[in-house]
């Protein structure tokens, strides 16, 4: 129970972080853009963080991160989130997102969703919403890049607990592209998928 509620504290930072902190995008990059659509039923299932811009409110996930996506009845998807800690737990939170868009025959249009980790009662208030913006996808949605407005936030999402050297270097020329600086991004170690 405590380490569920210290994840949602953690969690709670982030999307309070995405919504207000940061500002406008970068002056000098173009705004980023989400894909312009997303078959949601397609991303659904389990993806692994190979990649990402440390931040503090996973600083407690040392490895074996992964998000599984689930679509429920009213349109919204479940997400439940896990990962590793230096102590060799199990850490686990839930939570829901919703599109910003529209969702026209299975497509999300743009690939842009609002992720929050709040407890259900209270998430009609206008804070702790975080963006959860689609990138890229990777050929047959073997791999997703991941992240907001400002691009203070950065995933990269593989089906596999690892991605070829192909894919990599695919990868980070389509981050370099986008302006995202890739000194910042840093690999997640997988070791054997984490035990719910």
């Amino acid at each position: 129970m405590h380490v569920h509620r210290r994840l949602g504290i953690l969690i709670l930072g982030l999307t309070l972080n995405s919504t207000y902190a940061g500002g406008a995008p970068q002056q000098s990059l173009p705004a980023l853009q989400a894909l312009p659509s997303l078959d949601v039923s397609a991303y659904m299932g389990t993806w692994y963080q190979v990649a990402w811009y440390p931040n503090r409110f996973q600083r407690q996930c040392v490895s074996d991160t992964r998000a599984t996506y689930r679509l429920l009845e009213q349109g919204e998807v479940e997400v439940a989130n896990q990962c590793r800690n230096a102590e060799g737990r199990v850490e686990s939170i839930r939570g829901v997102a919703q599109a910003v868009g529209s969702v026209v025959e299975g497509q999300l249009i743009p690939a842009q969703l609002r992720v929050s980790f709040l407890p259900a009662l209270i998430r009609w208030l206008p804070v702790g919403w975080g963006d959860y913006w689609v990138l890229a996808l990777g050929p047959e949605g073997r791999y997703a890049l991941v992240s907001e407005p400002t691009r203070e936030y950065l995933w990269v999402l593989s089906r596999t607990p690892s991605l070829s050297d192909d894919d990599d270097r695919v990868v980070r020329a389509t981050l370099q592209n986008q302006g995202f600086d890739l000194a910042r991004l840093e690999r997640h170690r997988q070791t054997a998928p984490a035990a719910p």
